[in-house]
């Protein structure tokens, strides 16, 4: 090739040319398998979820509806049954889920040596228990009768059987604390860290001055921590609304489908072979979550600045 014929500096060409001996050829054929492998089982269902959810498909035959999915979905009872379950499951899990795993924080953190290391591992141990094992764990714990757990300790003090996952008074509850439980370990390392962060001489300024670990958490804790436990707030409302672990394998929705949640719903309908009103769905619960993280990042954004 001459000079004349070599592609002039600042065309495409010459950008094109400058890119392949840079290495980026080789660096996306590399990366090319990854690629089409997130395309196929990442992107893609989610663009089919999207179509579904203005159609009529048996998966052979298909037959646009445009929106009658979504008025399906909001004609549906069993939706606002589960609507009152997730909010209500929301509330419970928040108001004693919340405060817990932050309390665990600071009495780990007031200790010292190996009492330290060893509160962190059995605060962390709920993580790295399998979800299906500590299910199996959980069922044995609230057994119907006094072969269960939790009723033997209630009958050594003269209290009856309790129908825990049985009995709709108490499913919504039995749910709340296996989920409470799954989820504090990871809550207490974070808390933890943040803890860690804490200019050491405020706490030995309340010490001289007399207070407890109440004191120190009221007004050292909770105003130095003000970011981070807004950002687990918001993550543990996101967490809430996807939950189906626990309500699958506890419950399955009921008794009377007290606990059926909004991702056990759209579970029901693709079971049913109702793709399309399980995609609508979906569809408008992956929009509130989007918000909801839309809001997550917004706050983080502003907590890091």
């Amino acid at each position: 090739m001459t000079t004349t014929d070599a592609p002039r500096r600042g065309t495409p060409a010459a950008s094109i040319v400058r890119w392949v001996r840079g290495g980026g050829l080789t660096t996306f054929v590399l990366a090319l398998p990854m690629i089409i492998g997130f395309t196929v089982f990442g992107w893609w269902p989610i663009t089919r979820g999207v179509i579904l959810a203005f159609q009529r498909t048996n998966l052979i035959t298909t037959q646009w509806v445009g929106l009658d999915n979504f008025h399906r979905v909001f004609s549906d009872p069993l939706l606002w049954q589960a609507l009152q379950n997730t909010a209500l499951y929301a509330l419970i899990a928040i108001v004693i889920g919340f405060p817990i795993p932050l309390l665990a924080a600071a009495t780990i953190s007031e200790m010292r040596g190996r009492t330290r290391q060893l509160g962190s591992i059995l605060a962390f141990l709920p993580v790295v228990v399998p979800p299906v094992v500590a299910i199996l764990l959980w069922r044995r714990f609230y057994a119907p009768d006094e072969t269960g757990l939790i009723n033997t300790l209630l009958g050594k003090v003269g209290l009856g059987p309790v129908g825990w996952l049985i009995d709709p008074r108490w499913s919504m509850l039995a749910l709340v604390v296996a989920g409470i439980w799954a989820g504090a370990g990871s809550t207490i390392i974070i808390y933890l860290a943040a803890m860690v962060t804490i200019d050491r001489e405020l706490y030995d300024a309340a010490e001289v001055d007399g207070g407890g670990i109440a004191r120190k958490v009221w007004h050292i804790m909770l105003p130095q921590l003000r970011g981070t436990l807004l950002v687990m707030l918001l993550l543990q409302i996101i967490g809430v609304f996807q939950v189906f672990t626990e309500p699958y394998l506890l419950t399955g929705g009921g008794p009377e489908n007290r606990t059926l949640m909004l991702l056990m719903l759209v579970f029901r309908r693709f079971q049913a072979g109702d793709y399309g009103v399980a995609s609508a769905l979906s569809l408008l619960l992956a929009g509130v979550l989007a918000l909801l993280s839309w809001v997550y990042l917004r706050v983080t954004r502003r907590w890091a600045s």
